[in-house]
């Protein structure tokens, strides 16, 4: 039988905000270059605080650093882009350049998934095990934790990567999204995607369930172990150490669960454009105001760092 006429595309076309007038797309522009801006400043300086103040050189503040390095090369795979896509939203993406961006965008945002688990897991060896605190939560262990975290985050990318551009694209060359996603490259593939769809639900399963499961049962004795504390002030004390945590996960999680664990049929990609918006933009933004604006240790770090008082004893 004869082969379609097929074009294979080798450039994609975000669909982006190209529906919104100029000027809407000039304050888009503007509203998130600052909130890029003011989150790469943040985890820049939350990093650097932590390597100059030997009392944050803990495995609770060893994975926020970790966090926020990651969370700043999460945001320079997708934001730099988006904001010149609004700019110029009829500027093309090469194949390449597509796949480079998934590959990096999905390694970060896992490692994110598994960094976060690794600090409820911290949290909880701190409130409900302290005696051996030292002893479980020690430099090696808190490598290895940082290093499977980033190595799941690498294979994890290497199987969807493959996955999804292993498939033709033929006529199709808009992306319904202003970055390159699992779910609208596999709407514009021109052959049966189930397989391909499977596959990206069970890696979403495991990378989301898992970290969700194990920060769940961590905070469940978390709670468990606070509600014993005799004195008022030594639970709001306890507690006043996972509240920024609890905060960024639930953000974290709920997000990336509306998007990449609801079915098929319910999806709709303005909707998750979004949402994206939510965990490409904001998310990673909250996580410097949080820890500083909720962590008395941070804000004593920040303020002896800039010489106002010194740091608290």
């Amino acid at each position: 039988m004869p082969q379609p006429n097929y074009t294979f595309v080798t450039k994609f076309l975000f669909e982006g905000f190209s529906s919104f007038g100029w000027q809407h797309r000039l304050v888009l522009f503007v509203v998130f270059l600052l909130l890029y801006l003011v989150t790469l400043s943040g985890n820049v300086i939350i990093v650097t605080i932590i390597l100059l103040d030997r009392h944050l050189h803990t495995p609770m503040y060893f994975f926020l650093s970790i966090l926020s390095i990651s969370d700043t090369c999460y945001t320079v795979v997708i934001i730099p882009r988006m904001l010149y896509g609004l700019l110029c939203p009829q500027k093309m993406i090469s194949f390449e350049d597509c796949a480079t961006q998934l590959f990096f965008y999905l390694t970060f945002g896992i490692n994110n998934c598994f960094l976060l688990m690794a600090m409820g897991y911290d949290r909880y060896v701190a409130i409900c095990n302290p005696l051996r605190y030292s002893l479980i939560m020690g430099k090696r262990a808190c490598v290895q934790l940082a290093l499977g975290s980033l190595g799941i985050g690498l294979s994890m990318a290497i199987v969807q990567v493959m996955s999804v551009f292993s498939l033709p694209f033929c006529d199709g060359f808009v992306i319904s999204h202003f970055f390159c996603d699992v779910r609208p490259l596999l709407k514009l593939a021109c052959t049966n995607t189930t397989v391909n769809e499977i596959i990206n639900f069970v890696v979403s399963v495991f990378v989301l369930i898992l970290p969700m499961c194990v920060v769940f049962i961590s905070y469940v004795l978390i709670i468990s172990t606070i509600l014993k504390i005799a004195s008022t002030e030594g639970r709001k004390k306890a507690f006043a150490t996972c509240a920024s945590h609890l905060t960024v996960v639930t953000i974290h999680y709920g997000c990336t669960s509306i998007i990449y664990l609801q079915p098929k049929s319910q999806s709709f990609l303005g909707q998750d454009r979004l949402i994206s918006v939510t965990y490409t933009v904001i998310t990673p933004l909250l996580n410097p105001l949080v820890y500083s604006l909720r962590n008395k240790e941070v804000k004593d770090a920040l303020r002896k760092a800039l010489r106002r008082k010194p740091i608290s004893t």
